[in-house]
Protein backbone atom coordinates (compact mmCIF):
# COMPACT_ATOMS: atom_id res chain seq x y z
CA UNK A 1 0.00 0.00 0.00
CA UNK A 2 2.41 2.83 1.15
CA UNK A 3 5.78 0.66 -0.36
CA UNK A 4 7.89 0.66 2.81
CA UNK A 5 10.92 -1.76 2.55
CA UNK A 6 12.76 -3.13 5.25
CA UNK A 7 15.44 -0.29 5.53
CA UNK A 8 12.61 2.24 5.62
CA UNK A 9 11.45 0.72 8.74
CA UNK A 10 15.48 0.53 10.05
CA UNK A 11 14.89 3.70 9.83
CA UNK A 12 11.75 4.80 11.09
CA UNK A 13 12.45 2.65 13.99
CA UNK A 14 16.08 4.29 14.93
CA UNK A 15 13.98 7.97 14.45
CA UNK A 16 11.39 6.90 16.87
CA UNK A 17 13.81 5.32 19.56
CA UNK A 18 15.77 8.55 19.56
CA UNK A 19 12.54 10.57 19.96
CA UNK A 20 10.20 9.11 22.25
CA UNK A 21 13.10 7.15 23.92
CA UNK A 22 13.76 3.70 25.36
CA UNK A 23 11.04 3.82 28.10
CA UNK A 24 7.90 4.92 26.38
CA UNK A 25 9.08 3.24 23.17
CA UNK A 26 6.44 -0.23 23.84
CA UNK A 27 3.83 1.81 24.58
CA UNK A 28 3.61 4.06 21.86
CA UNK A 29 4.16 1.04 19.54
CA UNK A 30 1.01 -0.70 21.15
CA UNK A 31 -0.79 2.58 20.50
CA UNK A 32 0.35 2.71 17.48
CA UNK A 33 -0.62 -1.03 16.25
CA UNK A 34 -4.24 0.17 17.89
CA UNK A 35 -4.85 2.51 15.96
CA UNK A 36 -3.85 0.75 12.93
CA UNK A 37 -6.57 -2.49 14.17
CA UNK A 38 -9.32 0.49 14.25
CA UNK A 39 -8.03 1.65 10.72
CA UNK A 40 -8.26 -1.54 9.49
CA UNK A 41 -11.66 -2.34 10.73
CA UNK A 42 -13.51 0.99 9.80
CA UNK A 43 -12.05 -0.31 6.63
CA UNK A 44 -13.05 -3.59 6.75
CA UNK A 45 -16.91 -2.28 8.07
CA UNK A 46 -16.86 0.16 5.16
CA UNK A 47 -15.92 -2.48 2.72
CA UNK A 48 -18.92 -4.81 3.91
CA UNK A 49 -21.56 -2.09 4.10
CA UNK A 50 -20.26 -1.69 0.73
CA UNK A 51 -20.81 -5.00 -0.54
CA UNK A 52 -24.37 -5.42 1.75
CA UNK A 53 -25.18 -2.62 -0.69
CA UNK A 54 -23.92 -4.07 -3.68
CA UNK A 55 -26.00 -7.38 -2.93
CA UNK A 56 -29.13 -5.54 -2.72
CA UNK A 57 -29.10 -3.29 -5.47
CA UNK A 58 -28.41 -7.07 -7.37
CA UNK A 59 -31.30 -8.67 -5.26
CA UNK A 60 -33.60 -5.31 -6.42
CA UNK A 61 -32.51 -5.71 -9.69
CA UNK A 62 -33.36 -9.91 -9.80
CA UNK A 63 -36.73 -9.37 -7.83
CA UNK A 64 -37.38 -6.93 -11.11
CA UNK A 65 -36.95 -9.44 -13.52
CA UNK A 66 -38.62 -12.18 -11.48
CA UNK A 67 -41.63 -10.05 -10.91
CA UNK A 68 -41.64 -9.19 -15.01
CA UNK A 69 -40.97 -13.42 -15.50
CA UNK A 70 -43.73 -13.82 -13.19
CA UNK A 71 -46.43 -11.47 -14.58
CA UNK A 72 -45.45 -12.94 -18.30
CA UNK A 73 -45.84 -16.06 -16.96
CA UNK A 74 -49.51 -15.57 -14.55
CA UNK A 75 -51.01 -14.22 -18.63
CA UNK A 76 -49.60 -17.67 -20.00
CA UNK A 77 -51.13 -19.15 -17.51
CA UNK A 78 -54.01 -22.06 -18.96
CA UNK A 79 -57.06 -21.21 -17.42
CA UNK A 80 -56.08 -17.54 -19.38
CA UNK A 81 -54.84 -19.14 -22.41
CA UNK A 82 -58.23 -20.98 -22.33
CA UNK A 83 -60.54 -17.50 -21.62
CA UNK A 84 -58.54 -15.57 -23.95
CA UNK A 85 -59.33 -18.57 -27.09
CA UNK A 86 -62.89 -18.62 -26.31
CA UNK A 87 -63.66 -15.08 -25.94
CA UNK A 88 -61.36 -14.78 -29.44
CA UNK A 89 -63.78 -17.67 -30.96
CA UNK A 90 -67.04 -15.73 -29.38
CA UNK A 91 -65.27 -12.50 -31.33
CA UNK A 92 -65.33 -14.65 -34.83
CA UNK A 93 -68.23 -16.27 -34.36
CA UNK A 94 -70.56 -13.39 -33.24
CA UNK A 95 -72.97 -12.32 -36.41
CA UNK A 96 -73.73 -9.27 -36.96
CA UNK A 97 -77.16 -8.31 -37.17
CA UNK A 98 -78.70 -9.35 -40.42
CA UNK A 99 -80.17 -6.33 -42.52
CA UNK A 100 -84.06 -6.59 -43.25
CA UNK A 101 -84.66 -7.05 -46.81
CA UNK A 102 -86.40 -4.29 -48.52
CA UNK A 103 -89.74 -5.00 -50.34
CA UNK A 104 -89.91 -4.67 -53.92
CA UNK A 105 -91.87 -1.73 -55.31
CA UNK A 106 -95.21 -2.16 -56.51
CA UNK A 107 -95.62 -2.73 -60.35
CA UNK A 108 -96.52 0.51 -62.31
CA UNK A 109 -97.49 1.13 -66.02
CA UNK A 110 -94.21 2.20 -67.04
CA UNK A 111 -92.60 -0.85 -65.64
CA UNK A 112 -94.50 -3.20 -68.09
CA UNK A 113 -93.69 -0.79 -70.62
CA UNK A 114 -89.96 -1.97 -69.96
CA UNK A 115 -90.87 -5.13 -70.08
CA UNK A 116 -92.80 -5.68 -73.56
CA UNK A 117 -90.12 -3.02 -74.84
CA UNK A 118 -87.16 -5.85 -73.73
CA UNK A 119 -89.06 -8.63 -75.35
CA UNK A 120 -89.30 -6.94 -78.68
CA UNK A 121 -86.12 -6.25 -79.22
CA UNK A 122 -84.72 -9.93 -78.21
CA UNK A 123 -83.94 -11.70 -81.47
CA UNK A 124 -83.67 -15.27 -82.24
CA UNK A 125 -80.99 -16.17 -83.51
CA UNK A 126 -80.75 -17.49 -87.55
CA UNK A 127 -80.18 -21.29 -87.96
CA UNK A 128 -76.73 -21.92 -89.43
CA UNK A 129 -75.82 -25.31 -91.00
CA UNK A 130 -73.34 -27.63 -88.96
CA UNK A 131 -69.77 -27.11 -90.95
CA UNK A 132 -67.96 -29.71 -92.32
CA UNK A 133 -64.95 -31.32 -91.88
CA UNK A 134 -62.25 -30.25 -94.33
CA UNK A 135 -60.86 -32.90 -96.94
CA UNK A 136 -58.08 -34.37 -96.35
CA UNK A 137 -56.10 -35.32 -98.95
CA UNK A 138 -54.59 -38.92 -98.85
CA UNK A 139 -50.80 -39.21 -98.00
CA UNK A 140 -51.03 -42.93 -100.01
CA UNK A 141 -52.57 -41.94 -102.91
CA UNK A 142 -49.70 -39.26 -104.08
Amino acid sequence: MFDIGWSELVVVAVVALIAIGPKELPGVLRMVGQWMGKARRLASDFQGQFNEAMREAEMADIKKQFDEVSAVAKGMSPTNLLTSAAEDFEKSAKIDEIPQPVSPEPPTPDTFVEAETHAAVTETPAAVEPASPPAVPDAKAS
